[in-house]
């Protein structure tokens, strides 16, 4: 028996440096997770694939999708614009897909703002401020002073962890990994979710048995 089911929206955030887009990816591999692919006005990392990582646009084309209301959410962050085009939440939704996002608590609050009923937000905790700072040095990537910057957001961002329906502790990715899992198969699971499965059977079955 087939029936309708919502895409799920999982929001994944945390400080920079917590871990939250390894195990965004990891999560999407696993499940097969449509990518949400946010726009951004940084410059692109090595590496990185326009369309696929990042859609890299300059500032006059982000302000244009912000005036004209293309954009379901959208945020500074360390100094650089990032968003999420409405129109491919709403397909995505619509046609049951489910997506997961790597976006900031800004974003979250946007993404739970509009689509309040398919939204499952989760935040990622470092263990400690001591094993964010070790990381952020270990990528090698950031100045002494982006890093401090960096250090000085994540304090800021912490605050806002009681907005986020599940906090997930990435000490070790293996296990952080699998309590993102159980958190999106309870949520596909979710009676909200399948309830068109449930009121189907009991059409069928008051058909047959009255």
């Amino acid at each position: 028996m087939s029936y309708p089911r919502r895409g799920i929206l999982l929001v994944i955030s945390s400080p920079s440096g917590a871990g939250k887009t390894t195990l965004a990816r990891r999560l999407a591999e696993r499940y097969g997770l449509h990518f949400s692919v946010s726009y951004t006005t940084r410059p692109p990392r090595a590496g990185e694939v326009n369309g696929t990582d990042y859609h890299f646009v300059d500032e006059a084309e982000f302000s244009r999708m912000v005036a004209e209301r293309e954009l379901a959410e959208w945020a500074y962050v360390h100094g650089q614009r990032y968003g999420t085009a409405i129109a491919t939440v709403n397909k995505a939704i619509e046609e049951g897909v489910d997506c997961i996002f790597d976006i900031d608590y800004q974003g979250g609050q946007q993404i739970r703002q509009q689509w309040r009923d398919d939204s499952i937000l989760c935040f990622i905790l470092p263990p400690s401020m001591a094993e964010l700072e070790r990381r952020l040095r270990q990528r090698a990537t950031d100045s002494a002073e982006a890093i401090h910057r960096r250090l000085a957001t994540a304090h800021k961002e912490l605050k806002h962890y009681s907005e986020y329906d599940y906090l997930v502790v990435n000490d070790q990715l293996e296990r952080a990994l699998t309590d993102l899992s159980a958190i999106f198969v309870a949520a596909r699971c979710a009676r909200s979710r399948n309830e068109p499965l449930a009121q189907a059977l009991l059409a069928e079955a008051a058909a047959r048995f009255g």
